[in-house]
């Protein structure tokens, strides 16, 4: 009976969980509508888009940089000792091309994006909500959410394409020098692949994966940001949440958007 009965409590537990999952899920469907219909109505602030962008997609150039240039190195070396295995590494181009530019660029550029910029975002709207200053903006009839997060949320979403075209380009640069002229690839054959295989799609897919990125986890950054509560150790905890969130989400977000381009046949 013992065990029977621990056993309904956890059951209970686990339904108790799903449910506010559920009621999470709802509640940052609506964020995300409001948010939409916001953005969309004037006054659009666009001085204060512009400089969201300057602080989410300029102030993130360096960790992309960095970032993008050891992926496209490691995905050389990585693929030329498989393709050597079969004596096809002057046909490894193309494949490290469409790993970039499809799902590396997209997933790593979302991915330091969020550790660089979504935490700092999330921490800031903390800070604010903590210390009142939202609550003194209402005062006044301000509306936050259209003066704070709709900025930060639209920044997000047109700064990502950007950062992945930069991430897609030093990516595969440093993977063509690596490839050619540390691992001897042929230079011909390895750009022949490309140009006979590459199409457009293979390109804007990636980028095209960027604004849902962006869209999302900005709506994961400000929403957890705006409604902190518990002073310093709550703005603590909605950085880790937003960080972690956000990171999960681009992975479930590119597993169906992958699937969905694949049916479509992009």
């Amino acid at each position: 009976m013992g065990l029977l009965k621990r056993f309904f409590i956890v059951i209970g537990k686990l339904d108790f969980i799903f449910l506010e999952m559920l009621r999470g899920l709802g509640k940052f469907g609506l964020y995300q509508l409001e948010i939409f219909k916001l953005s969309l109505k004037p006054p659009f602030r666009i001085k204060e888009i512009f400089e969201q962008m300057a602080i989410v997609g300029v102030g993130s150039i360096g960790v992309i940089t960095l970032t993008s240039i050891f992926t496209g190195m490691v995905s050389a070396v990585q693929l030329y000792q498989g393709f050597h295995q079969f004596g096809a590494e002057n046909l490894m181009g193309f494949p490290i091309f469409i790993s970039l530019t499809r799902e590396l660029g997209p997933v790593f550029a979302g991915l330091m994006l969020t550790s660089r910029a979504i935490s700092a975002m999330a921490a800031e709207l903390g800070s604010m909500r903590v210390t009142e200053q939202i609550d003194a903006l209402e005062t006044l009839a301000v509306d936050p959410r259209k003066y704070l997060l709709v900025p930060r949320i639209v920044a997000t979403t047109l700064a990502l394409p950007m950062l992945i075209i930069v991430f897609d380009f030093l990516g595969n640069l440093s993977a063509y020098l690596t490839a050619v002229y540390m691992l001897g690839v042929n230079e011909t054959q390895y750009l022949n692949t490309i140009n006979m295989y590459l199409s457009l799609s293979d390109i804007f897919t990636g980028i095209a994966k960027g604004f849902f990125f962006g869209f999302y986890v900005g709506s994961i950054g400000t929403y957890i940001g705006y409604h902190t509560r518990g002073g310093a150790r709550g703005v603590g905890e909605s950085t880790t949440r937003a960080v972690v969130y956000s990171a999960v989400t681009l992975f479930v977000l590119d597993y169906f958007i992958a699937a969905i381009f694949l049916i479509l046949g992009w």
